[in-house]
């Protein structure tokens, strides 16, 4: 359910304060503590009711079907999860956003061997950031993802400032014909574009779901772009919405929001000041295209507690470490088109073709003999990514196992955002600053998930 009320999150809490306790783990940003129970995350196939009519066979989720389960964890607390893979072929889970060990990483040959059906892999790390992340496979990942495999993670921080309440919204596509069954997940020509769009837009893998809200309340609402394809365009109308975070970090000055684009793998914290009239609606809306598309409705419920969001506390800022700009090493990479056209052969699948490169070199696949790194980083080191996009097409680049911070752009006025997660428009150029503080190699994608399977992808190595 995914309407969380100030009750419960508090008996939530509670629990995990209790499980957590003299349990223990050395983890990488924390102290040694003993490792809890795993969390069974099992990867099945089940059907489920995404449209009117029959129900979509072949879904692909964890656990007893039906939405992947919210994961919830504490900031700096060992977290446990034995991936269990009852799927007809190899799996992995990806923790997008999680600056964590790179043996937990989740990426075949690069981090880890695939989990091949009837194989288990215990993920064990200590979250050292705050926020709302995500999680899903990184083998086979347009048919995984596209069939469901996309779940929500929640880290949260004892200390954060409290809400009447909580929603999350995880928003994606399907791909679905008119009898409800999966079409064919992507068409050469677009995926050569701006990517093949979903043919159902759901929340929650529902359609235009609505949920009570404490009238004059303040609500957290947490919405992660899990497609494989869509970028969104959002906007709220019938209450009041404050950016609070952008893809898991507070944002350095809270601002309303007016509109506000994210693509795939971006996350949006909103605190929503819910109308005080019983009944009254407030809807979030995505206005990319031609006809706005109402994306969730929330219903003010019961006398109004007349909350003002000024009163509303600061999330506390996560411990990324600020790149030293008087030393950074600046690192070209330039997104391009390729007119290369090879498939390659990978367990993880092939699209079979290559569209998309990062510095003239398309990505050959999921394979045991990968291209060489784009860059040796040296530990604790600053850099500066210099990325610049020559393509028509909007690309949301995302850097495994590290944070970044937006310092330049070369269309728009920045402000100096921490992500993990940046959408580079057509002919823009960017500067994202870092510190590579975590050793290991480390994948940089478009999560467009077309554009990454037909070569914008490729890795740092960090020594």
């Amino acid at each position: 359910m995914p309407l969380i009320t100030r009750r419960n999150l508090i008996k939530a809490s509670a629990v995990a304060g209790a499980y957590g306790a003299g349990m223990a783990i050395a983890g990488r940003f924390g102290l040694a503590e003993a490792a809890p129970e795993p969390r069974i995350l099992a990867a099945r196939k089940t059907e489920a009711q995404i449209i009117e009519g029959p129900p979509t066979r072949d879904i692909m989720t964890w656990g007893d079907g039906g939405l992947p389960p919210i994961l919830r964890m504490p900031r700096g607390k060992p977290y446990a999860a034995r991936l269990s893979n009852n799927l007809d072929e190899p799996t992995t889970i990806h923790w997008h956003g999680l600056r964590i060990d790179n043996k937990m990483d989740g990426v075949p040959f690069i981090t880890q061997p695939y989990v091949y059906t009837g194989d288990n892999f215990d993920y064990v790390f200590t979250p050292p950031d705050a926020g709302t992340f995500w999680y899903h496979p990184h083998c086979n990942t347009l048919t995984q993802m596209g069939h469901g495999m996309t779940g929500v993670l929640v880290v949260e921080d004892p200390s954060d400032p409290v809400f009447d309440a909580e929603v999350v919204l995880n928003l994606r596509d399907w791909r679905l014909g008119s009898d409800g069954q999966f079409i064919a997940p992507f068409r050469p020509r677009d995926a050569a574009k701006a990517g093949t769009y979903g043919t159902i837009r759901t929340a929650n893998w529902q359609q235009e779901p609505k949920y009570d809200a404490p009238a004059g309340g303040l609500i957290r609402l947490r919405i992660v772009v899990t497609d494989v394809t869509r970028i969104f365009s959002l906007k709220m109308e019938g209450a009041d919405a404050t950016v609070i975070a952008i893809d898991g970090n507070p944002v350095p000055k809270r601002f309303p929001l007016d509109l506000l684009q994210i693509g795939p793998g971006q996350r949006l914290d909103l605190a929503v000041r819910m109308p005080d009239g019983e009944g009254a609606v407030a809807t979030l809306e995505d206005i990319r295209g031609t006809t706005p598309k109402v994306i969730a409705s929330l219903r003010a419920t019961g006398q109004s507690l007349k909350r003002d969001i000024g009163d509303l506390g600061a999330l506390a800022e996560n411990p990324v470490p600020k790149a030293d700009l008087s030393s950074a090493e600046a690192i070209p990479l330039v997104l391009s088109a390729t007119a290369e056209n090879a498939a390659v052969e990978s367990i993880c699948g092939t699209l079979g073709y290559s569209f998309w490169a990062i510095n003239k070199v398309p990505w050959p696949g999921d394979t045991s003999d990968p291209t060489a790194p784009l860059a040796e980083l040296k530990l604790g080191k600053s850099y500066v990514f210099n990325l610049e996009n020559v393509t028509p097409h909007a690309h949301p680049i995302h850097l495994h196992g590290m944070s970044f911070t937006v310092i330049s752009s070369s269309t728009r006025e920045v402000v100096p955002l921490v992500s993990d997660t940046y959408l580079v428009q057509p002919d823009e150029k960017v500067q994202l600053a870092f510190v590579a503080d975590n050793p290991g190699d480390w994948v940089l994608h478009c999560h467009i998930i077309e554009h990454q399977k037909t070569g914008m992808t490729s890795y740092v190595r960090v020594v």
